[in-house]
């Protein structure tokens, strides 16, 4: 018997247990290390002209329920006795790295495609299995084959074989606990599928001493590899329904990404129907290398807001960890996250110029993406205000210098700030809606969850600009237009006074709101509900945070229009303090109805009738 050259006995339950985030992992890297082998030999045949070989290459995964083992096979380069003691009997020696040192010739492409970098792979199997048998062969005809056996721990069999066929078998005799999953079809399948499904060399699994047809599993040539000019709107939907069977609607896009310099990166990333949502998403953004599968937790390769998007996203230069389960950042990261975002900012861009009716039409389906990359990168802000529009009460569109443009001599407050009118809710807001259009205002829709976070990043970005729901007061207060008359009060301060402390001392049995006097025209309401516009901003992104520290009566401002014929009836010393105290709370009742519980005309109109009615009795 000889013994592994390690550092120390106790190596294999650190890989068993430490090395490796998941059980699963074993599979694709036995899978990639068989992908490696036969993309060294096709490399060799074009370097060294090596003739006589078959070019049916491919990777063979076999079930041995009987016998509970796992076979994987591959007719790659196969190993001398020499290279088993040296990648097998060695931990931690590469032979991916070895080989691209030896051939210094080989393409950028076929070196980027052998894809072991820390010669660990092979040592995931025994997470798995209680011992490991390899068969090879080296495409050398003139070696001979050889046979490899370990179970777990230091010690191994190596001795030459009746010859075999060029390439390699590793055969897992399976853990009685623990591992019996690993015999199941339907289990190999699904992991197949996760990690090898684009693998460049064709894989198939199929079950031993059984009818059953070999099936292949993988595309070896998924589109994100192949030129764009190749494809069609076809193939990308396709593509999409390959990648996420489950999804029913199409995408409504897509980027195809294609960097060879400074980092080499290629993928294909689709906007899909987001409307106002933000969930967490169950069909992500996927990361290969070289075609393998790594991970769908693209935490620091892709910002935040297009972690909304679908697709892939495929590197050799993204750096990972041994066990390729875990990204490590570094300045490679932080230029494919830069061009990454780039290219998204430069197609949104192009489809806004090439065919704005289009791109209109589709917008609202996918402006919470661009929401959120505005106010969360800084440099996606400085591209996307180009092309970023803002929608109407009659769904026109503009950006934002078109609409200043429009607005800037006729809504402006008493600062001089050019005042964006917008809604959130067309129906809720209806009669304050109806008070700014009947002025001749402009009014946009604003009702995305993110709306009160990207108001703040374009006013904080543009300091002539401010943004104002509409029922964030009488229109009127919101907008000091010069030519328009501003209506006179006919009662005097003590009147003002007495009228406050009714109103106050009626409105606090039941309500917390503050109560402010305002002379507004007489056609006004007599009372009106509002919340500030800066203390609508608090409550909501209190809201997203899950916090809300202030009282929700608190938040709202009772506004008494003096000017109202109700002020001065209640106000008559012949009304009963009875009289008062009803009508106070009926005109409240009715203007709360207005406010919260049904929208739209009919109600309106119903309400004034009340009102008149409440003020004739």
């Amino acid at each position: 018997m000889n013994k592994i050259s390690v550092t120390s006995d106790n190596i294999f339950p650190i890989i068993k247990k430490f090395l490796y985030s998941n059980q699963e992992i074993f599979l694709r890297e036995l899978v990639s290390n068989a992908i490696d082998a036969v993309v060294k030999l096709k490399t060799l045949i074009k370097l060294e002209n090596v003739y006589d070989i078959i070019d049916d290459f491919k990777v063979k995964i076999i079930i041995d329920q009987m016998n509970k083992t796992l076979h994987i096979i591959d007719n790659g380069i196969g190993m001398t006795k020499e290279e088993v003691n040296k990648y097998i009997n060695q931990i931690a020696f590469s032979g991916a790295e070895e080989f691209i040192k030896k051939y210094k010739n080989i393409s950028t492409t076929d070196s980027n495609n052998i894809i072991g970098h820390f010669g660990l792979g092979f040592y995931s199997s025994f997470m798995v299995a209680k011992k490991v048998m390899i068969l090879t062969q080296s495409y050398k005809k003139n070696e001979p084959s050889i046979f490899w056996s370990c179970e777990g721990d230091p010690n191994f069999i190596m001795k030459e074989t009746e010859k075999r066929e060029i390439g390699t078998e590793i055969i897992l005799y399976l853990n009685d606990e623990g591992s019996k999953e690993f015999l199941e079809y339907d289990r190999i399948l699904k992991l197949l599928q996760k990690y090898c499904k684009f693998m460049p060399i064709t894989i198939s699994l199929s079950y031993k001493s059984k009818e059953d047809k070999e099936v292949v599993i993988n595309n070896i040539n998924p589109d994100w590899k192949k030129n764009p000019l190749q494809l069609n709107d076809k193939n990308y939907l396709d593509f999409y329904h390959e990648l996420y069977p489950n999804q029913l609607e199409d995408p409504l896009f897509w980027i195809h990404l294609n960097i060879d310099h400074p980092f080499h990166l290629t993928g294909i990333l689709y906007f899909p129907k987001i409307g106002k949502r933000i969930d967490v998403q169950k069909d992500k953004i996927h990361l290969y290398q070289n075609q393998v599968y790594i991970t769908d937790n693209l935490e620091g390769i892709v910002p935040d807001f297009l972690s909304l998007l679908r697709g892939v996203i495929d590197s050799p230069d993204i750096p990972i960890n041994v066990s390729r389960s875990y990204l490590q950042y570094d300045t490679s990261v932080k230029n494919i996250t830069k061009y990454i975002t780039r290219k998204v900012a430069d197609k949104l861009e192009l489809m806004f110029k090439k065919n704005r009716e289009n791109f209109q039409k589709k917008w609202n389906n996918f402006k919470i993406i661009v929401e959120y990359g505005m106010i969360s990168t800084q440099n996606f802000f400085d591209k996307a205000i180009k092309f970023f529009i803002f929608s109407s009460l009659d769904n026109s569109y503009f950006t934002l210098e078109e609409f200043k443009e429009k607005i800037k001599e006729t809504q402006k407050n008493k600062e001089g700030k050019i005042v964006f009118l917008y809604s959130s809710d067309k129906e809720e807001q209806y009669s304050f809606i109806k008070e700014a259009i009947d002025r001749c205002y402009e009014v946009l829709i604003f009702d995305s969850p993110l709306s009160v976070h990207f108001i703040q990043k374009l006013e904080f970005s543009y300091k002539d600009i401010c943004f104002v729901r509409v029922d964030s007061d009488h229109i009127d207060k919101l907008i000091n237009f010069k030519k328009k008359e501003i209506p006179h009060s006919e009662l005097s301060e003590q009147e003002k006074q007495n009228l406050k402390n009714l109103i106050q001392h009626y409105v606090m049995e039941k309500f917390k709101f503050s109560i402010q006097l305002e002379d507004l025209s007489e056609k006004d309401y007599p009372f009106l509900i509002i919340i500030p516009e800066f203390l609508r901003r608090i409550k909501e992104m209190n809201s997203t945070m899950g916090q809300d520290i202030i009282e929700k009566d608190k938040y709202y401002k009772l506004i008494v229009n003096t000017n109202h014929i109700f002020m001065k009836k209640i106000l008559k010393k012949e009304t009963s303090e009875e009289e008062r105290k009803r009508m106070i709370q009926e005109a409240l009742n009715l203007t709360l109805l207005s406010k919260d519980l049904l929208h739209g005309k009919n109600l309106t109109d119903f309400i004034s009738k009340k009102l008149k009615d409440l003020i004739q009795e």
